[in-house]
């Protein structure tokens, strides 16, 4: 008798130290959430999946967050009401309250940066990822087609890109900058002069210490993109002021070398990942995204946690996913292109 109870206690031992190691061990990702670019929306084919592998492959709770009515607002509203609209969304997000990362792609990357900038009592953001981000601007308004809102902007840009009217009706207005109008730029454009703290004599040290703040700051530029002019603008590169001839990268704008945001300061930290991929605009292979997107995006933070059957169940949800889903040479589009 004695010597089946011994076996039997053995086993009872052995479980509850597996147990109490998987309590012990367990790691709590912070949430993050995605900002889509313009001409697009978070129930989107493309931004939809998106979302749910970056769920599935970080471990971490994740959210797409709409501006108004998605496509329409993303071309029409202006960015700094974006922004407005955004920090309300995440300051009311009870599972942000502790902190977040942020996912950007192309012209939610303004978003996602006004967010950290200029939102007053929201919660912190830790780390930024940013995929094909206009952060020095552009030199031109991104390939639109041939739909009745494009004949509206194509409209509004001939009436003049920095008159005001342009400015309050088409978002990406906000973030041209043509560098040999430099001075129209900072006396019209009302989102990117302050976002890059532009303004002479009016830096504000919040937005370059809220910036600043971030533990990682991970840009991606597209090597086939031909939707942002210049491409390097993804990872701040952008054209010296008052030419067209060639693209400065980054370290060699005053943007940098003044610290006008505190992209040096991050930089020299070690917090700041210059990334090329391959492809065109937003056009990522599953490889890059595992490489360069989720680890930034996982086991932020250790805490004991318990680990239930709902939390085995979906790690065996997505190990069979791995094995029967995306390879790893698959590419994944993350935009819609407009009619």
């Amino acid at each position: 008798m004695a010597a089946k109870v011994v076996p039997q206690i053995f086993i009872v031992f052995i479980f509850i130290i597996f147990v109490l190691t998987c309590v012990l061990t367990t790691t709590y990702s912070i949430p993050f959430v995605v900002f889509h670019g313009i001409a697009d929306k978070c129930s989107s084919t493309g931004v939809k999946r998106f979302t749910e592998l970056l769920i599935e492959w970080s471990g971490s709770e994740g959210y797409c967050i709409e501006i108004g009515d998605g496509v329409r607002d993303s071309w029409l509203m202006p960015l700094l009401e974006q922004t407005t609209v955004a920090c309300e969304k995440v300051k009311n997000m009870s599972e942000l309250s502790d902190g977040y990362n942020i996912v950007g792609l192309s012209q939610g990357n303004m978003v996602g940066r006004g967010v950290i900038e200029f939102c007053d009592g929201g919660p912190p953001v830790t780390n930024f990822i940013s995929l094909a981000g206009p952060h020095a601007g552009i030199a031109s308004i991104p390939f639109c087609g041939s739909g009745v809102w494009c004949i509206l902007v194509d409209y509004l840009v001939k009436l003049a890109v920095y008159g005001s009217y342009v400015q309050e009706h088409l978002a990406p207005a906000g973030y041209i900058k043509v560098p040999t109008d430099v001075k129209g730029y900072i006396q019209g454009c009302k989102f990117l002069p302050k976002l890059n703290n532009e303004y002479k004599n009016h830096t504000n040290s919040t937005y370059k210490e809220r910036f600043s703040s971030l533990q990682n700051l991970v840009l991606i530029m597209f090597e086939q993109d031909t939707v942002l002019v210049p491409k390097e603008t993804s990872l701040f590169g952008y054209y010296p002021d008052g030419s067209w001839s060639s693209v400065l990268p980054a370290e060699k704008t005053k943007l940098y070398t003044e610290d006008w945001i505190g992209l040096k300061t991050l930089d020299e930290a070690g917090k700041v990942k210059f990334i090329n991929v391959s492809g065109g605009h937003l056009d990522i292979s599953t490889s890059d995204v595992k490489k360069y997107v989720v680890p930034y995006l996982e086991n932020e933070t250790s805490m004991q946690l318990p680990v239930t059957l709902p939390y085995v169940t979906r790690l065996s949800s997505m190990f069979i996913k791995e094995l029967v889903g995306l390879q790893d040479d698959d590419r994944l589009l993350l935009h819609t292109l407009p009619n």
